[in-house]
């Protein structure tokens, strides 16, 4: 089970899959596992032994042209509609509405007062 507040994933998009799991499978000692995402791509979960790691994909579907590859965090929320109300009324701008991942969780993505781009989450496992 996720801690509120805590620093829950992160995940790489790219224009490099392979590169890049050769990158960080040298510089973290990952192996990766396939998972098929629902826009018909592949999501590789990497492995530290047998514990998920972080995430690697392709660029996301409407990424500007030329956007640099980049690292995205998750924050684990208990509840991520109730989350995204308080941080509404805090001054964050919603850039991605709460969606479910089947097993994985809910997830919303926020440009927080200062400009900063975070994710939130409410894992499956406490959804």
């Amino acid at each position: 089970m996720a801690d509120h507040g805590t620093f829950y994933w992160n995940e790489l998009s790219t224009t490099d899959i392979e590169g890049a799991k050769a990158f960080y499978g040298n510089l973290g000692g990952w192996s990766f596992s396939e998972m098929p995402m629902e826009n018909g791509g592949t999501y590789h979960v990497a492995m530290l032994g047998e514990a998920p790691a972080g995430g690697i994909m392709g660029m996301p579907e409407g990424a500007p042209e030329g956007t640099p590859p980049y690292w995205r965090a998750y924050i684990a929320v208990d509840d991520v509609d109730a989350a995204v109300a308080e941080a509404k009324a805090s001054g964050a701008e919603v850039l991605m509405e709460p969606f479910d991942v089947p097993g994985v969780g809910r997830i919303c993505t926020l440009r927080d007062p200062q400009g900063a781009e975070i994710s939130i989450m409410t894992p499956a496992a406490t959804a």
